[in-house]
């Protein structure tokens, strides 16, 4: 009898087991830790002192204190403490310090290079003021977002 799920390694719960809404609470902890995740910092290796409720971190690879033997898990504080989740190929995060997003290939994380600078329109023999107007609106536009490089 499997004790977890493949992927996730989400908890399973077994038939006749007391006080099934631990491992149930652990699941949806774990749950809400990895669907859309969002995290602080790339690569950090000591716990912060004071993190708030739902912030996650890439654990770094010499982690010490509570993310001990937890190197490249990502690390979320919980109301019940530190949770880890190890990664699998192809699970990605968006990195807040960067904006941008980070991606494990199986072995380590990867943060994926942002879109090639696009320069706004300069020049030419016919000035349409308006299009310039307009493509550098977008431009600005993407450029905050982060899709693209300023």
């Amino acid at each position: 009898m499997m004790e977890s799920s493949a992927r996730m390694r989400l908890p399973l719960l077994v038939a006749g087991q007391a006080q099934k809404e631990i491992t149930h609470n652990e699941a949806l902890a774990l749950i809400d830790l990895a669907v859309q995740p969002s995290v602080v910092e790339i690569g950090r290796n000591a716990p912060p002192p004071a993190p708030a409720h739902g912030e996650a971190w890439v654990v770094g690879a010499a982690p010490e204190g509570a993310w001990a033997d937890h190197a490249g898990a990502l690390a979320g504080w919980t109301a019940g403490g530190w949770r880890f989740m190890l990664p699998w190929a192809g699970f990605a995060v968006w990195n807040r310090a960067d904006r941008g997003t980070a991606l494990f290939d199986g072995e380590e994380w990867r943060r994926t290079a942002p879109a090639s600078a696009i320069d706004a329109p300069a020049g030419g023999g016919v000035i349409d003021a308006e299009a310039r107007a307009a493509i550098g609106s977008m431009l600005a536009s993407m450029r905050a977002h982060g899709w693209i490089k300023g």
